[in-house]
């Protein structure tokens, strides 16, 4: 080769290398930097069906309540694995600035977390720094805390096309900007806002439809769940879980075959009937069916709806709608005339097994009622049902699928002990499927409490000794006019569906721990009531590692990649209706995620000791008021308060422990008072100044009762 060519070749070389490095910078260039606006644009715009879909396959993101849309909330990641979880340490910590409930699982796409705090508050979170980005707060009314039953509590959002969906505690849906947290649209959910509608479940985006259902059985509302265009927020359809008033037109076939299961002597419809679709939602887009879970009956107590009896479609039943059309297709009914507050919207699981050689796709349910189900989510057909607690309501389900009830089941005329209580053996907290173990993981609990039917319920009336109906309450149901004799207990169960047993379980100190999250690394995680953040051995349930979180623990976590590195994050926050009396550590903090991986160094934040104080002393009264300040007590007070100088306190104070220049000025703090900023209710028109002198009566009473003599 001649010098000429030998130069011109060299020179097309380093042409083409300079042109090669110049096409890499300019695509450097115009990659945007992680965690800004143009990133977080690009990362969350993606997120539609194809990609629930694709993630489902190697979970590199968390971009779904419950990871996928057959909310298994298994991990295909095995970075963090059995051998290597011991290593797992702190990596940031971010405050929630909260002091109630979290029950959010933070949602992450890209290394972008999304995660709601109490009041509904939504905060954007960069994982590669823990570091804000931004938040959205809907400013709920501080004064309508009371119209929830279990605390001012949001389970998280649903992601889609780049937009954030939040629902509101006060029954709003939102649309977010993912990238700046400015609002795109909102919507008013709420069909009558005379009644106690809330939201405190988080939004699932199926067939680009954002799908939300309400809370408020407690406080006597008819349930429903409403699909909205993900795009423009317009409603695309809704569908009743009860039959409405049966003079008036039905919406559809299936509430007109409802109607015949209620008794039209009990005139339901006054008080809605209850049925609400507070939390599980889960998609089949191969068979383009939905199943929503529903929930118990309003009031409780069923002879004071439909005192004929009848099975009361759809309450306590999972049923399965057309996405596109929210027309029912088929219903499965666990509890038929529920009388024990038993509600089916506990998360549920679809999958995949193996049955007497034949597969099946199935739908895993464990609800409040203490049986595990497994149902044919093709067509509603009934399977198998174990109870996965002590249960004394039912000996068990019949071929057809109904409950085989016990003599103490409706016997409502005395008070007597349900067993599962209707904090359930199973509540809110999520459950996960391992198709590696073929095993589910829950958190299994017992609360015990005594009921009997009130005689005397009125609607929206102060029943007596009806706890809080003072606020809203309509359970037609006494509780605890006994004292109850079972003990309360708190579990991890790991349950074997095809055998319908438990494989393994681990005992916790305390009811209401956290949900739990399995991996493909042979791991399961679950967040204590005591305020831990524990791993287990999937196969047999040993204990592989914890770390402390200050606060208990009631939320699930959920894992991810962030540049190639697995993460571990938990939302941290006491609170729900247990939590807001009881507890089981003796430090509290603000709401806080704490994000794991393996060889972080943090430093965890700080948590202020308790100072439960004294029991209240010197406080005057009349001893004669005690009797009847009890009654006002239960009515008012107590669901959040607790028993005075009893319980210990939740996320709120308990009375019996707080100072006697505030017990004895009590109208000060009751009548617009300064807590109503921070939730309590206003019982201006409630409340008298005589009822508050009782009520005095009572607090103070209690604890010279309780006192230890000297």
């Amino acid at each position: 080769m001649n010098t000429l060519a030998l130069s011109s070749t060299r020179w097309r070389r380093a042409w083409c290398l300079a042109a090669a490095m110049a096409m890499v910078g300019a695509a450097h260039a115009q990659s945007p930097a992680k965690g800004s606006p143009e990133h977080i644009r690009v990362a969350t715009a993606k997120v539609n069906e194809a990609f629930m879909k694709a993630n489902a396959r190697q979970s590199a993101d968390w971009p779904s309540y419950g990871l996928d849309y057959a909310e298994t909330r298994f991990s295909r990641l095995n970075q963090i694995n059995a051998s290597n979880v011991k290593d797992l340490g702190l990596v940031w910590s971010y405050n929630l600035e909260s002091t109630r409930g979290v029950e959010a699982t933070p949602l992450v796409v890209d290394g972008i977390m999304y995660v709601t705090a109490s009041w509904s508050i939504v905060h954007a979170v960069d994982v590669r720094t823990g570091k804000r980005i931004w938040t959205y707060d809907p400013k709920v009314p501080r004064d309508g805390g009371f119209r929830g039953c279990c605390d001012v509590v949001n389970r998280g959002v649903a992601l889609h096309e780049g937009k954030v969906f939040v629902a509101s505690y006060d029954g709003r849906l939102i649309a977010l900007d993912a990238a700046t947290g400015q609002k795109v649209w909102e919507k008013d959910t709420i069909i009558d806002r005379k009644f106690s509608y809330t939201i405190t479940g988080a939004p699932r985006v199926f067939k680009g439809k954002v799908i939300i259902g309400n809370g408020g059985a407690e406080y006597g509302v008819r349930g429903y769940i409403t699909a909205y265009d993900a795009k423009t927020g317009e409603q695309q359809w809704r569908w009743f879980t009860v039959p409405g008033d049966p003079s008036k037109p039905f919406e559809d076939e299936s509430m007109e075959r409802a109607a015949k299961t209620w008794d039209p002597a009990g005139k339901w419809w006054e008080f809605g009937g209850g049925g609400t679709a507070w939390d599980t939602l889960t998609f089949d887009p191969e068979l383009n069916l939905m199943y929503v879970g529903t929930g118990n009956g309003s009031p409780w107590a069923q002879k004071q709806r439909s005192p004929a009896g009848g099975d009361n479609l759809y309450l306590a039943s999972i049923v399965a709608l057309n996405p596109d059309t929210g027309k029912y297709v088929w219903h499965y009914q666990q509890t038929p005339g529920d009388n024990w507050d038993f509600t089916s919207t506990q998360p549920m699981i679809l999958a995949d097994i193996t049955l007497e050689g034949k597969p099946r796709k199935v739908i895993l349910h464990a609800p409040k009622n203490g049986f595990f189900f497994v149902i044919d989510r093709t067509n509603g057909q009934f399977i198998s049902a174990k109870n996965f607690v002590e249960v004394n309501w039912a000996t068990g389900y019949d071929k057809n699928g109904r409950p085989i009830e016990t003599e103490i089941a409706r016997s409502g005329d005395r008070p007597r002990e349900i067993i599962p209580s209707a904090f359930g053996a199973r509540n809110w907290h999520s459950m996960s499927f391992n198709p590696q173990t073929g095993l589910a993981y829950m958190p299994v609990q017992h609360v015990p409490v005594t009921m009997m039917d009130n005689r005397e319920w009125k609607f929206n009336a102060q029943n007596v000794f009806e706890p809080h109906s003072g606020l809203g309450w309509n359970l037609g149901t006494i509780l605890n006019a006994e004292p109850p004799k079972s003990q309360p207990f708190g579990r991890l169960v790991a349950w074997d569906p095809v055998k319908q047993q438990a494989a393994w379980t681990h005992e916790h100190v305390s009811p209401w721990n956290g949900g739990t999250l399995t991996t493909a690394g042979n791991l399961v995680f679950q967040g204590t009531a005591d305020g831990r953040f524990m791993a287990f051995n999937a196969t047999n349930g040993q204990k592989l590692w914890e770390a402390p979180t200050g606060s208990g623990v009631i939320a699930a976590p959920s894992t991810y990649l962030v540049d190639g590195k697995q993460y571990v994050s938990i939302a941290v926050g006491w609170g729900g209706v247990y939590g807001l009396a009881a507890r089981a550590t003796e430090r509290l903090g603000p709401g806080t995620v704490y994000t794991f991986a393996v060889g972080g160094k943090a430093e965890p934040p700080a948590h202020v000791a308790v100072q439960l104080g004294k029991l209240v002393e010197g406080v005057p009264y009349d001893p004669s008021h005690v009797p009847a300040g009890t009654a006002l007590y239960v009515q008012n007070c107590a669901f959040c308060h607790g028993v005075p100088g009893v319980d210990r306190g939740g996320n709120i104070p308990n009375l019996g422990y707080k100072d006697a220049a505030i017990i004895a000025n009590l109208e000060n703090f009751v009548f617009k008072g300064p807590a109503t900023a921070r939730g309590m209710p206003d019982f201006t028109g409630r409340l008298s100044q005589d009822d508050v002198q009782k009520i005095k009566a009572f607090i103070q009473g209690t604890a010279d009762a309780i006192r230890p003599k000297k």
